[in-house]
């Protein structure tokens, strides 16, 4: 585990550099100060660059080299082209994004493991014929076409009832004074994206439960458990699950980077500022720092990800030993 870890180590670190010299070769950050009103002249727009490590009238390799060394020596990620610190961007909107995402991937997840194991059990019954057919619905219809439907029916709602019934934006109020009351109003304002984004999630966990589950079931090792008496729903449990289980939290571990960045359409519909969303800001504003240092807590997570990988499978199959 060791060894994984410092092998994951290394190749963060190779992948962050190497995207800092590919965003030097797409972005700019002195676009920022190009058609303003009044006019920036090229010498200011330089001596506001160039204390920020972003202009291109200093060597690619120096700028480089002070970008590492303050990572390095003060875990200082650096600033945008118009001041913006990465560190405070990245700690604020991490948080936010986790609060956005991790209900909805979590209910999704076990619905749709849950629905699997049921599904595969009833085979061409009707409550399996019935949840392929919602689930293939609800996989086709697109995120922000989701979200948007449940913003229109929250608004809809609220008319009705003549309150605010359910929130459409986030994540907190104003004018909250105690942390209970903040925690209670940011639970209330999760409820419709966190059903909107379980709502188009689950289907892909559902098919691949439903599908593995199938295979291990009429495995010769399940059929030898029910021949020394075990009955389907035990031999199933004890031994088909943990094998399915398997490619389905090894599927799950690696999604942990498109759960926290991938959610741009929707942080926007809903205004949570989150990663997902600082992300889209930092290619339109050219800011390099914040771009790799998005890039770099992408990599870190996919890191992560592959570590629980291996966490769940030596946890479902005791037959793998990590060295």
């Amino acid at each position: 585990m060791t060894r994984r870890f410092v092998s994951w180590l290394l190749i963060i670190v190779v992948a962050t550099n190497l995207i800092y010299f590919l965003s030097w070769g797409f972005l700019d950050p002195r676009s920022n100060y190009v058609g303003r009103r009044p006019p920036v002249s090229y010498d200011e727009a330089t001596a506001l660059l160039e204390p920020r490590g972003l202009s291109e009238t200093v060597p690619l390799i120096e700028r480089w080299w002070s970008w590492l060394m303050n990572i390095v020596l003060r875990w200082d990620w650096g600033v945008s082209p118009v001041g913006q610190d990465v560190n405070a961007q990245m700690a604020y909107r991490m948080w936010i994004s986790a609060e956005f995402v991790i209900g909805a991937t979590v209910i999704s997840t076990v619905a749709g493991i849950a629905l699997g194991v049921y599904t595969a059990n009833r085979q061409y019954q009707t409550a399996d014929r019935i949840g392929q057919f919602t689930s293939i619905v609800t996989m086709n219809i697109p995120p922000i076409v989701a979200a948007l439907a449940f913003v229109i029916i929250a608004v809809a709602l609220n008319d009705f009832f003549g309150t605010t019934v359910l929130y459409v934006t986030g994540p907190t109020g104003v004018g909250i004074d105690t942390w209970w009351e903040a925690t209670l109003d940011t639970l209330h304002r999760l409820i419709l994206p966190t059903i909107a984004m379980a709502l188009v999630g689950y289907a892909t966990t559902h098919f691949l439960q439903r599908s593995l589950l199938l295979d291990n079931i009429k495995a010769d090792y399940v059929r030898t458990a029910r021949a020394k008496g075990l009955t389907k729903q035990t031999a199933v449990r004890r031994h088909a699950l943990r094998t399915s289980l398997i490619p389905v939290a090894t599927q799950i571990a690696f999604t942990i980077p498109n759960v926290f960045l991938g959610a741009i359409l929707s942080e926007s519909i809903f205004d949570w500022n989150g990663l997902g969303q600082y992300f889209s800001e930092t290619l339109a504003r050219n800011d390099i720092h914040g771009t790799v240092a998005i890039a770099a807590f992408g990599a870190f997570l996919t890191a992560v990800g592959a570590i629980l990988a291996d966490v769940a499978v030596v946890a479902l199959d005791p037959r793998v030993r990590v060295s």
